[in-house]
């Protein structure tokens, strides 16, 4: 089973940039998606971007197309969100996550599919 760990979260101002981290370890599979949903207080997890297994595809939520950008490194073993221009309504705790779904799918369904995996979360505030 792999597992996922969240960093680079924080308190930021509004139009400030955070770069947050998932690293993953054990049973990993360099064919997984990897991405990033967020929950803010009060509302359900939603999709904010994913990229595929070859880093060839890319799919972002509008509310942050043009501001984030998801990459990863196979050497690492890491996925990375950039994140930029940050505004209040992106304040979250943001999850990193990995399935075999394409990130169409991710973006589409705004969910994992069976045997998706979740890491802990990190807390990202942004105030105005």
């Amino acid at each position: 089973q792999v597992q996922l760990v969240e960093s680079g979260g924080g308190l930021v101002r509004t139009g400030d940039a955070l770069k947050l981290s998932c690293v993953t370890s054990g049973r990993t599979s360099s064919t997984y998606t990897m991405g990033w949903f967020r929950q803010s207080p009060g509302k359900e997890r939603e999709f904010v971007a994913a990229i595929s297994w070859s880093g060839g595809s890319t799919e972002y939520a509008d509310s942050v197309k043009d501001r984030f950008t998801i990459s990863r490194v196979y050497a690492e073993n890491t996925v990375y969100l950039q994140m930029d221009s940050l505004k209040p309504e992106d304040t979250a705790v943001y999850y990193c996550a990995a399935d075999f779904q394409s990130p169409w799918t991710w973006s589409t369904r705004g969910e994992l599919g069976t045997g998706g995996v979740w890491g802990q979360g990190t807390q990202v505030t942004v105030s105005s």
